[in-house]
């Protein structure tokens, strides 16, 4: 195992296509949920708490070898609004573009050929870092954090929030995101354990759900979600 894929795979730069979504930060800016620091914190939790931890458990199975269909299904099963299936599947068919030409894999193209629109980012990515030859903690370690950079950094544009704070909301959430990617392994093993897909977590997130079902009837918007 290379841990410097894991600094790869995690890179803002990687052109997975995450710099065109916000997470949910664009609705809940203009809603007014978010207006600075503080409450960029308090979102970022509330998302790596729900719609993280989920994609972290999702990342990790994948990487550790369960069946990335059935976990696509779990994945569908786990997104209520549609905004946000359409989403992750842009998102799986961009990141599956990136990870096919950085490590070629046979599972990658397997996928590829399954869902040619597109898997569940999470899916994607935990199959991503397999191919790299990382661990189940490292592809939910990568979905963690891409669960608060994204809101993040879009926060910086939204609101022209200076970035030094936007940089702290994550620092300090840093021991969360821990705690977070390592219940995902923990959960991760126990499905491969025999526990299956089903006994990945189903944390729901319901005010993202509503808020991206309003989001994507936006006629001008910066973010795709």
């Amino acid at each position: 195992m290379s841990r410097a894929a894991l600094l790869v795979l995690a890179d803002g730069r990687f052109p997975a296509g995450g710099h065109a979504h916000s997470g949910g930060a664009e609705a809940a800016v203009k809603a007014g949920r978010i207006t600075g620091a503080e409450s960029l914190e308090e979102f970022c939790r509330g998302r790596l708490h729900t719609a993280g931890l989920v994609s972290a458990s999702l990342a990790a199975a994948a990487a550790l070898g369960l069946d990335p269909v059935e976990l696509d299904g779990a994945a569908d099963a786990r997104t209520p609004s549609l905004a946000l299936r359409v989403a992750a599947r842009k998102l799986g068919r961009q990141l599956m573009r990136a990870a096919r030409a950085t490590w070629p894999s046979a599972e990658l193209d397997a996928l590829a050929r399954e869902f040619p629109k597109g898997a569940h980012q999470p899916v994607v990515l935990g199959l991503a870092a397999r191919a790299a030859g990382l661990g189940a903690e490292d592809a939910a370690y990568c979905a963690v954090y891409e669960s608060v950079s994204g809101p993040a950094s879009a926060t910086v544009r939204l609101l022209s929030l200076d970035p030094f704070d936007a940089t702290g909301v994550l620092a300090r959430l840093a021991p969360e995101l821990d705690l977070v990617a390592r219940e995902a392994a923990v959960v991760a093993r126990g499905a491969l354990g025999g526990g299956g897909v089903g006994v990945l977590p189903a944390a729901s997130a319901p005010v993202l759900e509503i808020s991206a079902e309003v989001h994507a009837a936006w006629a001008v918007r910066l973010f795709a979600s």
